[in-house]
């Protein structure tokens, strides 16, 4: 078991890797702006490369976690994305900005491959560890709204950059002191207990949850990416201080992150199938009433819809963690990851377009089609009572 500083800092990463994903976002109003842009759509698909990179990188930064080592990958990525921050906020255009922006992605695909599964390891209640790990890391999300959007409006867009990415170099450092070195490299290691899948009902395990990700990572980074932009346009007439915009988002992310411990909770005792879908059933009626709703009717329908959203999120780690041995964890993550978030990263540089094309209110509509794919793709995955053939040992 690791100490609680350990686990403290591997938390603290999750809530960094998404915090700085999302600043663009939050500033992309204020960036486009400063460039010379007349829209902030027109700027949008510039960050498509970081979301590529953070899907395609998770192969790599899975093998290389296994072989190489996992604390030695979790150094690379806290001076990686702090540096890679660093250089977005000195960028003068936004080619130099979509290139930091894409090595701040190649970094941040590091995390959830090589943090999670280190994170994980001989955890005695892993449903309950993802669940208090992805609150951390989805507060993270909160953090980046609240905190950009402050930012931007008292010291500029760079600082809102320059100042986390200089945090994320410091957290580098005390990383560095406080987590022992590994012993070996997990794909060295002596094989655990997981529950045993014949080979064919684990390939169906991971292409359900592979799909199911990617398509729920399509609803997570059209949401968390457009969210800022969307209460700008429903709250035109009511409220349009970006602080304070950013503060109610940031609630928004806040709230809905605390679902993610309930389902951590709720995963360790209940079937995960039905648990899994009907999470996934209930994003459709809330994306549904956020396609038509304004001002505080859309404020109330946005916190539903992340509720369910962040809800659904521990469901891919903890399939992983309950069939998967540890010493090819990462791996196996990487594979699912640079498969589901390659693909819903073309989505993201579709989402400019599609607001400036069709608007936010066709765009939900989109999204809520989405979720119910996810639950169809979810309806596939093996019934837990069914019998399990165990798999010959090796």
């Amino acid at each position: 078991m690791h100490s609680k500083s350990v686990v403290t800092l591997l938390n603290v990463a999750h809530a960094v890797d998404h915090m700085f994903l999302l600043i663009f976002a939050a500033a992309v109003g204020t960036i486009a702006r400063d460039f010379g842009f007349s829209r902030w759509e027109d700027l949008m698909p510039y960050g498509v490369g970081a979301f590529i990179l953070f899907g395609v990188g998770s192969m790599p930064a899975g093998r290389l976690g296994d072989l190489w080592g996992r604390r030695s990958m979790m150094v690379v990525f806290f001076f990686g994305i702090g540096a890679a921050a660093i250089l977005a906020a000195l960028s003068t255009g936004p080619w130099q900005l979509a290139g930091a922006l894409t090595l701040i992605g190649a970094f941040a695909s590091i995390y959830h491959p090589v943090g999670i599964p280190m994170l994980l390891q001989q955890a005695a209640r892993p449903g309950a560890t993802i669940g208090l790990n992805g609150l951390v890391g989805n507060l993270g999300i909160a953090v980046s709204a609240v905190l950009t959007g402050f930012l931007v409006q008292w010291l500029g867009w760079r600082a809102a950059f320059a100042l986390p990415g200089a945090v994320a170099i410091v957290l580098g450092f005390v990383f560095m002191r406080v987590v022992p070195h590994e012993s070996e490299a997990p794909a060295k290691r002596k094989r655990g207990q997981v529950v045993p899948l014949t080979r064919a009902q684990l390939a169906r395990v991971l292409g359900v949850m592979t799909v199911a990700a990617a398509t729920g990572s399509m609803l997570f980074n059209l949401t968390t990416n457009g969210n800022a932009q969307l209460l700008n346009e429903r709250f035109h007439g009511v409220m349009e201080d970006p602080a304070t915009l950013g503060l109610l988002l940031g609630a928004v992310y806040a709230i809905a992150s605390l679902a993610q411990i309930v389902v951590g909770g709720l995963i360790d005792r209940v079937a995960l199938k039905p648990l899994y879908l009907g999470i996934t059933l209930a994003q459709v009626p809330m994306l549904l009433l956020a396609s038509h709703a304004q001002g505080w009717w859309l404020y109330a329908a946005l916190l539903g819809t992340m509720v369910f959203v962040f809800g659904a999120i521990p469901f891919t780690e903890t399939v992983i963690a309950r069939y998967v041995d540890d010493h090819m964890r990462s791996r196996v993550a990487g594979m699912r990851l640079a498969v589901s978030l390659g693909l819903s990263s073309l989505a993201l540089w579709l989402l400019g377009p599609l607001v400036k094309g069709v608007g936010f209110d066709t765009l939900l509509l989109v999204l809520a089609g989405i979720a119910l794919c996810t639950s169809a793709t979810v309806l596939w995955l093996p019934s837990e009572d069914a019998p399990m053939v165990p798999v010959p040992s090796r």
